[in-house]
């Protein structure tokens, strides 16, 4: 039988090695922000691109949302799409991060660093329980025996039942509990199955769908359907909270734009593919 508190004290661990590791590079952080796309586009490896697009995630005054990075982001960063989807299933298999499938309408998975999603999950149980909400036991569960067990973007109703029940006797209610707090949606075409999911999300995810037009719209509208990277990204977009950066990776990992080295400098362009 597992021992839990293995998994609790190795994820303590790394967690206070990130958590170092995050102190000693905030200032270097702060400037990668500052850096122009154009000399920060491409990164050697998936572990360094992920935690740069960490650092540079836009800041916005909801506490309640974590830094996450979308695969197609992580594809635009590093050349090589088979070593992203290798180092990636490495470091899910790692439990260093969490994949999300999102609802976007598109192939789009969220990539969220597994700590930062627990820090999620701890301040939904801190919202409820000074609402003095009852069964908040649940989330300990899920943490403890859900989240270090099952690894992939969904799980079954039974199995889901059968984990938290290592933490206590579970009801139905329980499991409600878990959707509200947005940490599960029900699978529209099987409803025994769920989605792990990230809670807060759906504006962002509008955001996201709205920033694509928008950001498709802009270029669509130039002569050649292209702009100098660096005249593009100094541009804001009025219909998303998530920034320029964001977008233009998420496009051209996707293939919607790409980019051409110019001795002028990289432009991005409307595929025409």
């Amino acid at each position: 039988m597992k021992n839990p508190d293995v998994g609790s004290s190795s994820r303590k661990k790394r967690r206070r090695d990130d958590e170092g590791e995050t102190g000693n590079s905030s200032h270097a952080e702060t400037e990668d922000q500052c850096l122009p796309l154009e000399n920060n586009l491409t990164f050697s490896d998936t572990s360094v691109a992920l935690r740069m697009m960490r650092a540079q995630f836009p800041r916005m005054n909801q506490a309640s949302i974590q830094p996450f990075i979308l695969q197609s982001q992580l594809y635009s960063s590093v050349n090589d799409r088979t070593q992203v989807d290798r180092e990636l299933e490495s470091l899910r298999r790692e439990k260093v991060v969490r994949i999300f499938k999102l609802n976007t309408g598109q192939d789009d998975h969220a990539i969220m660093f597994l700590d930062d999603y627990l820090n999620q999950v701890d301040h939904i149980v801190k919202r409820m329980e000074e609402k003095k909400q009852n069964g908040i036991e649940v989330f300990e569960w899920f943490k403890m025996h859900v989240l270090d067990s099952k690894l992939e973007p969904s799980i079954g109703h039974h199995e889901l039942f059968s984990l938290l029940s290592l933490g206590g006797r579970v009801k139905e209610e329980h499991i409600t509990l878990l959707i509200n707090a947005g940490l599960l949606t029900r699978q529209l075409i099987d409803p025994d199955m769920y989605w792990f999911a990230i809670p807060s999300i759906g504006r962002l995810l509008k955001g996201l769908s709205q920033g694509r037009k928008e950001l498709l719209s802009i270029l669509k509208r130039k002569k050649h359907k292209e702009m100098f990277l660096s005249e593009l990204e100094k541009k804001q977009l009025r219909w998303s909270p998530l920034d320029m950066r964001f977008h233009l990776r998420d496009l051209i990992g996707s293939g919607h734009l790409k980019t051409i080295q110019t001795t002028s400098g990289l432009v991005v362009r409307v595929s025409r593919d």
